[in-house]
């Protein structure tokens, strides 16, 4: 049976999250820049989770008008962060490898995905935001959505398992820095 990305994904945190735990030697330094990092990640995923309508509509506002991709742009920070508050260079850079090689594929086949769904609109997106550095000034088509950001989708997208999963993350380094 063969795996899909997101299974994938799963597997290979796990796969990283022991030596790393095991390894880690965050300091408070490192742990303060790796939760700003994380924090920044936080808003931009829980933004985007409140803005999309997954399937149902081609998301064009919000954080969707900056990059096509503000979901993974925000699991970038917060990776990011949490690699930072490991304490050494090493983690980030298998964060960056690991991102880079996974997530690069998960793009792609989401961007075949809505290009089946949403053929002509999701053209027209492509040719004018980027795929995951964001724009500076917001994508607005004509006749456009503009619908915005909304609790109620935020918690149908379970944004909340990102939040608990940082603050695991950190609670955990936190104690391997103070009491280990």
């Amino acid at each position: 049976m063969a795996l899909t990305m997101r299974q994938l994904r799963l597997r290979a945190v796990w796969l990283i999250v022991i030596p790393f735990l095991w390894f880690s030697s965050p300091s408070v330094n490192a742990l303060a820049v790796g939760m700003a990092f994380a924090a920044l990640g936080l808003f931009i995923r829980g933004w985007s989770a409140g803005t999309i309508h997954k399937d149902q509509e081609l998301t064009v506002s919000g954080p969707y008008a900056f990059t096509r991709n503000p979901l993974y742009l925000g699991s970038f920070f917060i990776g990011l962060g949490v690699s930072i508050a490991g304490g050494h260079w090493i983690w980030p850079a298998v964060f960056l490898l690991f991102f880079a090689t996974i997530y690069t594929r998960t793009m792609a086949g989401e961007a075949r995905h809505l290009g089946e769904l949403f053929p002509e609109r999701y053209a027209e997106y492509v040719a004018s935001v980027p795929p995951f550095l964001p724009r500076l000034r917001p994508y607005r088509p004509l006749g456009g959505q503009t619908a915005g950001f909304r609790w109620a989708q935020y918690s149908r997208n379970r944004e909340w398992e990102a939040s608990l999963g940082a603050l695991a993350a950190f609670g955990l380094l936190a104690a391997k820095a103070f009491w280990f």
